[in-house]
């Protein structure tokens, strides 16, 4: 590394550091600057109408000749799912492990974006990116091919461990790259940024074999059909669904867009093991019996119109549920979605399916980390810096204070926000000040994103509802000639509540009698004066604050 201009080296969060999901990581020196991970959230409670949430990168776009490339530690959409909307604005080069890089391509052509260069690595290979030389470390996590990094700065080693856990027995018996985590350990590590999402729980994770004996003790006492719904991205989950399907004689059924395409990519390159004759298509459900079926599934978070949902509703053409029928819920409930799941749940029972989920089975663990794995890997890395990513603010605190308990001193540590500059030079680490970031939000198919004002008014409208006045005025005279007219809709049920509604016009209409001759050619004036008067009324006599649209026409 050439030290001739030692310009401070920053790292900065645009997501992942106040929330699960939306991570995205930049590290900037000089005129190089590159971003680990580009992932979207899904919507909360309280976002309506939206699809996902995305990072903003308003500081990627500022920045954009500086901007050399993104890597991408593993094919999760809290990791690539920003990648669409970052790569239409900007076309940089994307480094990222073989089946990362297959799952990137296809999300890519989705948003028919095909010339984005892809480029392949391995662990244990470097690339450089401007100033900055990484190394991929191997990591087991719940999806295959996921790999932490060795970043080699002007100021020394910053280690990010991508999402890991520190599993003994992965399901591919590619185990995680400890030499070389130690190796830097001795070397001298400056900077860890680390994995926060398991830091609550104590003890530690189990490995994902473990999956395995459950799944084979449900096969072993059901007579009926079995269906699985996991995340399309976890090939060791489907990988051991189609393992114990084998073990038991039955025949294997993929089912939903994303499982069908991300099983196919993770076959073509040897990613998924499936003997012939095992995987046969949806359409031959009728020629197996069911003791001799295995249905694996999209939709284990109860998404709309996923697999799951639509079996539960009796809405899917090929499946439907009858008694002996049993159903495994085999990830992890994502906070927000319990309503979605339990409803999914609560379906499927009452049409006769016999249903396992995390809270009554064990047909799930975790990916990430827990206390003891967190501890561990701060003892090998050996960091003189410790930041916590990859969660809400309680994990990150939950993981400082176990920084703490290991031996880093508590001035070493930094929680940051969203945005915020943790700026490296030679006189130490500090906290400098902000950049923009935050969320954008991403309704359908548009990139530009919904405004918070759009959130608001639907808030609104949710709560409140909308009344609409109707006013029809003589374009020459300026006399009122038809109206008001009274709309209103999620206010009151207008066919049981006349009184309201002619009490709101008869309002209108003396409002409408007062207003002053010089401001009755002004529509805005008017329109402005309704909604003030009518809003104030409301609020007094109801205590309701609908959103209130005044129209005023010229006729």
């Amino acid at each position: 590394m050439h030290l001739e201009h030692r310009e401070p080296l920053l790292v900065i969060p645009l997501g992942g550091v106040e929330e699960v999901g939306l991570n995205m990581t930049v590290f900037q020196y000089g005129d190089d600057l590159m971003v680990v991970d580009a992932g979207l959230m899904f919507p909360e409670e309280d976002m309506l109408g939206v699809d996902y949430v995305i990072p903003d990168f308003t500081y990627l776009l500022d920045n954009k000749e500086k901007f050399k490339g993104i890597i991408v530690t593993h094919g999760h959409e809290d990791h690539t799912g920003a990648l669409p909307f970052l790569l239409k604005e900007l076309k940089v080069p994307i480094y990222a492990t073989p089946l990362t890089i297959a799952f990137i391509r296809e999300k890519l052509k989705e948003h028919d974006l095909r010339d984005v260069p892809l480029i392949k690595v391995k662990p244990r290979e470097s690339i450089t990116i401007g100033s900055f030389e990484v190394e991929f470390l191997r990591v087991t996590h719940s999806i295959v091919d996921g790999v932490g990094l060795a970043i080699k700065t002007p100021y020394g080693i910053i280690i990010h461990t991508g999402d890991f856990k520190l599993d003994p027995t992965p399901v591919d018996g590619e185990l995680m790259d400890l030499q070389r985590f130690s190796y830097y350990g001795e070397k001298g590590t400056l900077l860890l940024l680390s994995d926060s999402m398991n830091a609550e729980k104590g003890g530690f994770t189990f490995s994902e074999k473990e999956v395995r004996r459950a799944f084979e003790d449900i096969f072993s006492k059901t007579k009926g059909r079995i269906i699985i719904a996991t995340f399309a991205s976890n090939i060791h989950r489907i990988q051991q669904a189609i393992d114990v399907a084998v073990q038991f004689g039955r025949k294997v059924i993929m089912c939903g867009k994303s499982m069908v395409s991300n099983c196919q990519i993770a076959l073509d390159l040897g990613y998924l093991r499936i003997p012939p004759n095992t995987w046969i298509r949806l359409e031959d459900i009728k020629k197996v019996q069911d003791h001799e079926i295995v249905i694996i599934a999209t939709g284990s978070q109860g998404e709309p119109m996923s697999v799951m949902s639509r079996i539960a509703m009796n809405e899917h053409p090929h499946i439907k549920i009858k008694e002996g029928d049993t159903v495994i819920l085999s990830a992890r409930i994502i906070p927000g979605n319990e309503r979605a799941i339990g409803k999914i749940i609560n379906h499927l029972m009452r049409r006769g399916a016999n249903v396992k989920y995390e809270k009554v089975s064990d047909i799930h663990v975790s990916g990430h980390a827990s206390k003891e794995e967190l501890k561990l890997m701060i003892n090998i890395v050996k960091p003189r810096f410790f930041v916590p990513i990859h969660g809400e603010y309680r994990f990150l605190r939950y993981h400082a204070n176990l920084a703490k308990k290991a031996g880093i001193p508590e001035e070493n540590i930094f929680i940051l926000d969203n945005g915020e500059i943790l700026e490296i030079t030679e006189a130490g680490i500090i906290k400098n000040g902000k950049v923009q970031s935050g969320r954008i939000f991403i309704d359908g198919k548009g990139s530009t994103g919904v405004q918070d004002v759009v959130l608001r008014d639907r808030l609104r409208l949710a709560h409140d509802g909308v009344v609409i006045i109707l006013v029809g005025i003589e374009k020459l005279s300026k006399r009122v000639v038809s109206g008001p007219e009274i709309i209103s809709r999620g206010f009151i049920f207008e066919d049981a509540s006349q009184d309201i509604i002619n009490e709101v016009r008869h309002l209108m209409t003396k409002t409408l009698s007062n207003i002053e001759d010089d401001l009755i050619s002004d529509i805005s004036a008017i329109q402005n004066k309704l909604r003030s008067v009518l809003k104030k009324h409301l609020r007094d006599t109801m205590d309701r604050r609908p959103m209130i649209i005044p129209i005023v026409m010229e006729v």
